[in-house]
């Protein structure tokens, strides 16, 4: 029988073959697999939205520098950023988790200190789990639930042509935070003993080890009177989310370098590791801002507001490109974080 290796159709590509053969049959799925949250309809005024994600010891993150409080804090935060991505307000999680017999109560304890804390600032609730055994470390599963009026549920689909791309906040911090993290580990396995330099890297290494779902732009587009036509959280890096954007509305995109909200504390730290700012901004991941396209007539509306960043626009019959500083165009490719993708 023929073998095929799942590394040579990536993680999205794999949720795609597996979603052929998961049809919706029932008239209450709205949405199913496909977008950040699926959307269920429970016959009231508001859409009930589900999203899960699973974190696991060794791939997506590391117990050397990431403390259990924030680790749980994050666990949290990232389903909750994918219920912000279609529009709607968090209410409740699951948490379920596989522990190795290294970890103690009070290591148990700690990680849900960070769990209860993010509860509180985001106010929702913890209605239950479950717990097992594992051999390959810590293992953290959280489903998200929340809801979002009918009329106001967004998708990664619907965008339109001319419809201006905008990013929230900053990018590329999280993923200098994590440069930064693993340099000092790496220091500090060749020369036990010696005490990790983070002074001037407070920015970053928040970005990194405790980011925060985006409710608060909710509320601002609210506030400013708009509402975007398509819209997804930067988990796996700008130019993936965009690329998702551009394949799901059909469209191609022009993304203009000049235009990605970068810190200065990011410039700094991509310079002192040789990097590129804008390819860490453009490939990095786990900003978890939210991306989402606006008809060109709200312009007015959002221009000059520092927590928005128009960084382009939507293009029918073309693909996504991104435009250099020099003028020059380019194909957009994403290079960003895909777990089953080989790294040899």
């Amino acid at each position: 029988m023929e073998r095929t290796e799942i590394s040579s159709l990536g993680e999205f590509g794999l949720i795609k073959h597996l979603a052929k053969s998961l049809p919706n049959t029932l008239p209450t799925t709205i949405k199913g697999i496909g977008d950040d949250a699926a959307v269920i309809d429970t016959g009231g005024p508001h859409y009930q939205v589900i999203s899960t994600d699973m974190l696991v010891e060794g791939v997506h993150f590391d117990l050397s520098y990431a403390p259990l409080k924030h680790l749980g804090y994050k666990a949290v935060v990232v389903n909750l950023s994918d219920i912000c991505a279609m529009g709607g307000k968090p209410s409740h999680i699951t948490v379920s988790i596989g522990l190795s017999n290294r970890f103690s109560l009070e290591a148990v304890e700690e990680l849900y200190a960070g769990v209860r804390l993010a509860a509180e600032v985001y106010g929702i609730d913890v209605i239950g789990g479950d717990t097992v055994s594992s051999r390959s470390g810590l293992i953290i599963s959280i489903t998200a639930l929340g809801e979002v009026a009918k009329d106001k549920v967004r998708y990664r689909s619907g965008a339109r042509d001319k419809d201006l791309i905008v990013v929230s906040g900053d990018l590329g911090a999280a993923y200098m935070g994590l440069q930064v993290l693993e340099r000092e580990k790496a220091v500090y396995e060749s020369t036990p003993g010696v005490q990790p330099d983070l002074q001037g890297y407070d920015y970053i290494l928040e970005r990194q080890l405790k980011p925060e779902a985006r409710v608060d732009v909710l509320r601002l587009l609210e506030q400013l009177g708009v509402q975007p036509t398509s819209m997804i959280d930067i988990s796996d890096g700008l130019a993936s989310e965009v690329l998702h954007l551009c394949d799901a509305s059909t469209m191609g995109c022009a993304i203009y370098d000049e235009k990605l909200p970068i810190d200065p504390t990011v410039i700094s730290a991509a310079e002192d590791f040789k990097l590129d700012p804008s390819l860490c901004a453009l490939n990095g991941g786990e900003d978890y801002e939210l991306l989402f396209t606006l008809p060109i007539g709200d312009f007015d509306k959002i221009k000059g507001n520092p927590h928005l960043t128009v960084i382009g626009h939507m293009v029918e019959g073309a693909g996504p490109q991104l435009i250099a500083r020099d003028g020059s165009s380019h194909a957009l490719v994403a290079q960003g974080w895909d777990a089953f993708l080989s790294k040899d």
